[in-house]
């Protein structure tokens, strides 16, 4: 089967390698084009002998026509964060597949993996479904279904499991693309849930809230974009940690001590040892590290 690919990043880098090593013929591939960094796609597409076309080119009349000159079977959407128009979804003549890394219509838009987890759900998976003119509207053609840990974090949700999973459910869509058994079940709109992108207001921790709520914000925002704070009118980013319930006396946000392997934080509720920090223009570094090199002592507070 003739198939087109549209992607990005280590996940579009991954379904093609997993197309090519099962036979499909990949005809074509959309990335976005380099600047500072080649994406990992673009790369090995033209290492394979095969011109990409840059995403944001898919979206004129020139670059829609070139799409349409592959003549390709089945269009696959690999991590494609651009908005592109109907002609370039309904050109393959079996259509076009997208993942999305979360159970539709629950959490549509470009966030589907923070949210579940700043939420606090114990739930989340991914989808593979046909994409239509909406945000992650169309109809569904498989789902895989995952736990969240409660010690997870964004980085470990999608590179442990969301990504792994992504790519055996894209091979298992076209599989079934291929032996003309992939169904289209409609989302139930009246279901459906979308957030925002994440993004730095959202990644600002509030102390006073409960303790649960900001150890689900830093994790759902770690590493992107990085759940933040100030200490003494300082940007500090906050990243990996460890909450326990244990009570102990002060205000949230209150610097209670250091340890060897992090800074110990008063929450609402409970405490949280930080491990890892980022201060404003500079690299992560572990908590100790900073305080030392700060000179902070116990007593202050994160705002």
């Amino acid at each position: 089967m003739r198939v087109s690919l549209i992607g990005q990043a280590a996940f579009g880098e991954a379904v093609f390698k997993r197309l090519t090593e099962e036979g499909i013929e990949i005809v074509g591939v959309s990335a976005p084009a380099p600047g500072k960094r080649a994406d990992p796609l673009w790369t090995i597409a033209e290492e394979s002998g095969l011109q990409p076309i840059d995403t944001k080119f898919l979206k004129e009349n020139e670059g829609i026509e070139k799409w349409q000159s592959l003549n390709s079977e089945l269009g696959v959407m690999a991590f494609v964060t651009e908005f592109l128009p109907n002609e370039i979804l309904e050109t393959p003549t079996k259509g076009t597949i997208q993942y999305h890394p979360s159970l539709l219509p629950l959490h549509r838009g470009s966030a589907a993996m923070n949210w579940p987890i700043i939420f606090g759900e114990t739930e989340t998976g991914l989808t593979i479904f046909w994409p239509d003119e909406g945000m992650d509207t169309g109809p569904i053609l498989l789902q895989k279904t995952c736990p969240i840990k409660s010690t997870e974090t964004l980085g470990s949700l999608y590179f442990d499991r969301l990504f792994p999973m992504g790519i055996d459910a894209m091979s298992e869509a076209i599989a079934l693309v291929q032996a003309g058994k992939a169904p289209r079940i409609e989302q139930n709109h009246e279901l459906s849930t979308y957030e925002p992108p994440c993004g730095e207001a959202h990644a600002k921790i509030q102390w006073h809230n409960p303790a649960q709520q900001v150890y689900a914000q830093i994790r759902g925002c770690n590493p992107q974009p990085g759940a933040w704070a100030t200490y003494k009118g300082s940007r500090i980013g906050i990243f990996d940690c460890e909450y326990t319930n244990t009570l102990e006396a002060g205000m949230p946000g209150s610097l209670l001590r250091v340890e060897d392997d992090g800074i110990v934080v008063r929450l609402n509720g409970g405490i949280i040892k930080i491990k890892r920090v980022q201060p404003e223009g500079e690299r992560k570094l572990s908590a100790t590290d900073w305080v030392t090199q700060a000179e902070i002592k116990p007593g202050g507070r994160f705002r």
